[in-house]
């Protein structure tokens, strides 16, 4: 054989051996599944200052929702609250994020807040400090409601104030609710209530 030839030839089988080598470790790591994070690994801060430990409601059924003072869907405070009073009790937790992010819906400050909401509808669930629900300042809960490299679960985008999302006992997300369901439609009502 051709010495010439048998040197392409050798290159050639080694270009093809370093490159199926190359796909091998690839494909390896794009097959890796990631590990989904809980909510309980997140400490936020609530709207009296104070930390507030997400890992201290393992075990409970969690609703976060971003909520507003000044939006059309602001009455839904109410029956947050309802569902809230009703199934707090039986291991079910609302957790309510105010944040500005909608037409500059919710412009006060903490403490503005705080006092809409008990002066007009009694808010007792857990209120967390004003944060960025979106963009570049989005608050790392979000980040990791909104993103399936974290949740596990989807990547969703939060469509407005009062997008609702269910955590299971583990922390897990499970599912996204639209902002125009109402708190206390049959479906979330159900998934609390299962066991």
């Amino acid at each position: 054989m051709n010495p010439l030839f048998n040197t392409v030839l050798m290159i050639a089988l080694l270009s093809c051996g370093a490159s199926k080598s190359k796909n091998t470790v690839s494909n390896n790591a794009s097959t890796t599944p990631m590990e989904k994070k809980s909510i309980h690994e997140f400490t936020v801060t609530d709207i009296d200052g104070n930390s507030y430990a997400f890992s201290a409601l393992k075990g409970k059924k969690i609703m976060v929702v971003n909520t507003a003072s000044r939006c059309g869907l602001t009455p839904q405070y109410k029956s947050l609250e309802a569902v809230y009073q009703t199934y707090k009790d039986s291991n079910s937790v609302i957790v309510g994020f105010p944040a500005n992010n909608f037409m500059g819906q919710e412009p006060g400050s903490n403490a503005e807040i705080a006092a809409f909401c008990s002066k007009n509808y009694g808010v007792s669930f857990p209120m967390m400090a004003k944060i960025s629900v979106k963009g570049n300042d989005m608050h790392p809960v979000y980040k990791f409601l909104t993103s399936m490299s974290e949740n596990g679960l989807e990547d969703n985008d939060v469509k407005w104030n009062f997008q609702k999302y269910l955590l299971d006992e583990n922390g897990y997300l499970i599912r996204v609710i639209d902002p125009s369901t109402q708190p206390d439609d049959p479906t979330i009502l159900r998934w609390i209530a299962s066991k």
